[in-house]
């Protein structure tokens, strides 16, 4: 069978708030980003329509196109701030739009000098039913920058 694969390409900056996880949301469409099989697009599979990816956290989800066996992959660039401790994770229905959020490869990392560069890769199963998502947090006590990031899922179907 086809590996079936999504990836996804933030290069405009997007303010994280603190306290608590927040959803990375990705445009659609981007330069550089790739989507053979329809896993992240406008019309989502359960019938709703993102408006503005900007906005609407259901720009941050990837709807695995068949059950299988999916490789998770990112790569999360911050910009230098006021935080003693950056945070990020994967998350099944990060929403609660189906089976309820499941976190996995949950991160804590303490700030090093400058720009803050990270890539995490976690191995789950997927299904079609379940999005995926990449969720980011710090402890700052105002909105940090987050100015690139890429998240991918390559599912092998079962």
């Amino acid at each position: 069978m086809t590996v079936r694969v999504c990836s996804l390409l933030l290069s405009t900056p997007q303010l994280i708030p603190p306290g608590g996880y927040h959803l990375v949301r990705f445009p659609f469409g981007a330069a550089e980003s790739y989507d053979a099989h329809g896993m992240h697009q406008v019309a989502q599979p359960d019938g709703h329509t993102v408006g503005d990816w900007r906005t609407d956290d259901r720009a941050g989800l990837i709807w695995p196109s068949a059950d299988g066996w999916g490789a998770l992959t990112a790569m999360i660039q911050w910009e230098a701030g006021g935080y003693t401790e950056l945070r990020d994770r994967f998350v099944r229905d990060p929403l609660g739009l189906s089976t309820g959020a499941d976190s996995t490869a949950t991160d804590h990392r303490p700030p090093s000098p400058g720009m803050q560069c990270f890539t995490k890769h976690h191995e789950i199963f997927g299904h079609p039913g379940t999005p995926v998502g990449l969720m980011v947090s710090h402890n700052a006590r105002a909105s940090a920058r987050l100015v690139f990031a890429e998240f991918k899922l390559a599912i092998h179907p079962v």
